[in-house]
């Protein structure tokens, strides 16, 4: 099968999976084999194109213009077939997940939840894949748009104020900074395409460079740079499922390699970095890594503070864009992958909890690993890959992100990521230590009966916490996937 029909493929099997889930209304058993037999042969059809681009290749397919001198147009490249991986694979194992969670939860409205899932794959698929800034744009607002119904899944009154939050503030950002900023690329190169070296030197000049960095920057409201970070821990109401989409699936994921492709593809970081009026957004991106983390240490909320977790270890990824050095980018794009494993584990786990005990607050978890000893093992291999730790696929994003800033002569930057490290040490590893270690009560003390979540809870975070050790092993096929789109 040639390349593009691979490609559309990819994004035509979303779809699919969309009407069959719908048509299995009442039938819970069709309807949950249609998503994995679906997110299964997503993953089997990207997979296969890998190769190709691990040696070079650049599968494109143009459908139509959509406008003069613009087509809707897919190419993978480096850094795409990365995050088209990573949504597709983790895909398998939140449907997985998805089973145990909203079956033992006797969750309403499960056609929806599965379809409205599946939809959202098609939107990051479409994302990942994009060739040029119009069609990722039409693929962002799907996947914003896609993602409302599970973020106000329950349809309480928090629910619908929380979900009115997430699509009020990614619409809006989008809407009047990323198209602005888009509208203005357009007419300043004469195109919107993704092409190495980026499209704007020797089109924009002077403070204008900053300006339109700031519009995309703030326009892509998903990476939740703060000030604009509030729909993330907003979004926390939803079942954890969807809240392992948002932050490791999906949706947040979207926004930082959104973040990339601007600096690479459409700035040049050789351009950005000449300019010397894309300083702001380190200082940006280090402020947020930092006060987030902070924040984090505040919550006892477990989903709150794996949210506020979030905010900050996105901010690696756009501090290691705004780098603008190789090692820099790459530790960033490096991170997506590494974060993404991670965080999953962390809310795997979270739910597993909540689907075994119903807690939700760290300070009622005392003793609570010697009931549920795989759940807290999980938990405690995620932490130590978030927190960047050898042997977890977290340590070397890190290395990179650490390299990248003193290639730059930023050592300020370089002890920022230390700092963070340790505000994640102070925050991730508490729940563990007062799991293990904390008196419970009751019988939760006193009888010590393992208690874990459904088997389809379980099975999946053993997975995603194994995979973060395999990523530390594996780290080198990673790097030698993404070192082509910094050269240098």
């Amino acid at each position: 099968m040639n390349p593009a029909t691979l490609i559309a493929l990819a994004l035509a099997i979303p779809l699919i999976g969309t009407v069959l889930i719908l048509m299995s209304e009442g039938r819970p058993n069709q309807r949950e084999t249609v998503t994995l037999v679906t997110a299964i042969s997503l993953f089997g059809v990207v997979a296969q194109l890998v190769p190709e681009v691990y040696h070079g290749g650049r599968p494109a397919l143009t459908l139509f213009q959509m406008l003069p001198g613009v087509a809707l147009r897919f190419e993978i490249e480096p850094l795409g077939m990365m995050f088209a991986c990573v949504a597709s694979g983790l895909w398998i194992v939140n449907s997985i997940y998805s089973i145990g969670y909203m079956r033992a939860k006797k969750e309403h409205a499960q056609t929806r939840f599965y379809a409205c899932f599946a939809i959202a794959i098609f939107g990051a698929l479409g994302v990942a894949t994009a060739g040029n800034m119009l069609t990722l744009f039409i693929f962002y607002e799907v996947l914003t748009i896609s993602t409302y119904p599970l973020v106000a899944h329950h349809q309480d009154e928090e629910s619908r104020r929380s979900g009115r939050i997430y699509l009020g503030i990614l619409l809006s950002t989008s809407i009047l900074f990323l198209l602005g900023g888009m509208i203005w690329t357009f007419v300043a190169a004469g195109t919107l395409d993704f092409r190495p070296g980026g499209i704007l030197a020797g089109k924009l000049q002077g403070p204008a460079v900053g300006l339109m960095l700031f519009l995309y920057m703030y326009g892509i409201g998903k990476a939740a740079l703060m000030p604009i970070h509030r729909w993330l821990p907003a979004a926390m109401v939803a079942p954890t499922p969807v809240s392992a989409l948002l932050h490791a699936v999906a949706v947040v994921k979207a926004g930082v390699f959104t973040v990339l492709k601007v600096i690479v593809y459409l700035f040049g970081a050789d351009f950005l970095r000449e300019s010397g009026y894309a300083d702001w957004l380190m200082y940006i991106a280090t402020a947020s890594l930092l006060l987030a983390s902070c924040i984090a240490m505040t919550k006892d909320n477990l989903k709150a503070r794996l949210a506020y977790s979030t905010v900050s270890q996105l901010a690696y990824v756009v501090l290691g864009g705004a780098l603008l050095v190789p090692m820099g980018i790459v530790g960033g794009a490096m991170h997506i992958a590494m974060h993404a494993m991670g965080k999953i584990t962390l809310f795997f786990c979270a739910g597993a909890i909540y689907v075994a005990t119903g807690k939700t607050e760290i300070s009622d978890m005392r003793g609570i690993g010697r009931t549920m000893p795989i759940t807290l093992g999980a938990f405690l291999l995620g932490s130590l890959s978030v927190i960047g730790l050898p042997p977890f696929g977290g340590a070397w994003s890190k290395y990179f992100l650490m390299l990248g800033a003193v290639d730059r002569g930023q050592l300020i930057f370089a002890g920022a990521l230390m700092v963070s490290s340790l505000l994640n040490i102070a925050y991730l590893l508490p729940v563990v230590a007062r799991g293990f270690f904390a008196r419970g009560d009751g019988a939760e003390e006193g009888a010590a009966v393992i208690r874990e979540a459904p088997v389809f809870c379980l099975v999946p975070l053993c997975f995603t916490a194994a995979g973060c050790v395999l990523l530390f092993f594996y780290a080198d096929s990673l790097y030698a996937l993404l070192r082509p789109i910094a050269p240098g």
